[in-house]
């Protein structure tokens, strides 16, 4: 059964799908603002996000990285409206030679196909509105935030989704992403625009809490680790066991895998 809900804030619109309603990692939402729509969207909700396209003109596709619920309908989109989509390069040439989803991401989110995205402008706009990329890999290679300084929105990807992560997929990495969380926390925002989450108010600081979160932990894990206990008795220890989504992905998005990776993390060389 699918996930529909529409909602708008002040000239932001907005469409929420998903196949399965399991929380938030299991919905996306689509943004538009003005002439400009953020995001794809999951392939298999592709009705619901043709309808979202077509309701009002626009005029910009944009990308923040390449996975199949932000990218799933990019080429779809393009076929109907003409409007080619706009990513970073690094994006535009995972699209071009296509990527291999796990399965359950697949029962989730649907296929995704080959898409011929062209690269971000130099001088990128939403609807005349200066719009400033930051690259922010560790979720994925590719993803990048485009914040509108002026505004004080920021379209985060999956930088943020949670304060308190529970889990973490296999090509994740822990380091890499405080290093994006810490280079888009010296700019200064109000609301975070979420694709699974939503709005978030108070965004800075609820992406700082984050970044506080994953300090703690990482300290606690290897505290732990110091002390000779297993990944296994760390992870139970300070997460608890593994729920369904670790056991139906075959652990490749896990609470093992969060913790493995917040002890490859140095917190030490990292202050709140």
């Amino acid at each position: 059964m699918s996930v529909i809900d529409s909602f708008d804030y002040k000239d932001l619109d907005a469409q929420r799908v998903g196949r399965f309603d399991f929380g938030i990692n299991t919905t996306f939402i689509v943004y538009r603002l003005k002439d400009t729509i953020v995001d794809a969207g999951p392939s298999n909700q592709w009705k619901y996000v043709k309808w979202f396209v077509k309701n009002k003109p626009f005029k910009q596709l944009l990308l923040t990285h390449h996975h199949e619920d932000h990218s799933g309908n990019a080429g779809s989109i393009y076929k109907l409206t003409g409007i080619q989509p706009r990513a970073p390069k690094a994006t535009v040439e995972i699209l071009k030679r296509g990527f291999r989803i796990p399965p359950i991401q697949r029962l989730i989110w649907g296929a995704a196909g080959l898409a011929e995205a062209a690269e971000l402008p130099k001088d990128l706009r939403i609807a005349g509105e200066k719009v400033i990329p930051i690259p922010a890999p560790g979720h994925a290679k590719d993803m990048t935030c485009y914040l509108m300084q002026d505004r004080g929105w920021i379209f985060t990807a999956d930088l943020y989704v949670a304060s308190h992560l529970k889990l973490l997929r296999k090509d994740e990495s822990i380091p890499t992403l405080m290093q994006s969380i810490r280079r888009v926390l010296e700019y200064d925002f109000e609301l975070i625009l979420c694709p699974h989450r939503g709005m978030v108010e108070n965004g800075k600081k609820r992406l700082q809490d984050k970044y506080d979160y994953l300090l703690e932990l990482s300290s606690a894990a290897q505290e732990l680790g110091r002390q000779g206990l297993p990944l296994k008795q760390i992870t139970k220890k300070l997460l608890g066991r593994e729920n369904l989504m670790g056991l139906l992905s075959g652990y490749n998005f896990s609470k093992r895998n969060l913790i493995a990776s917040c002890m490859a993390f140095d917190p030490s060389k990292y202050s709140k």
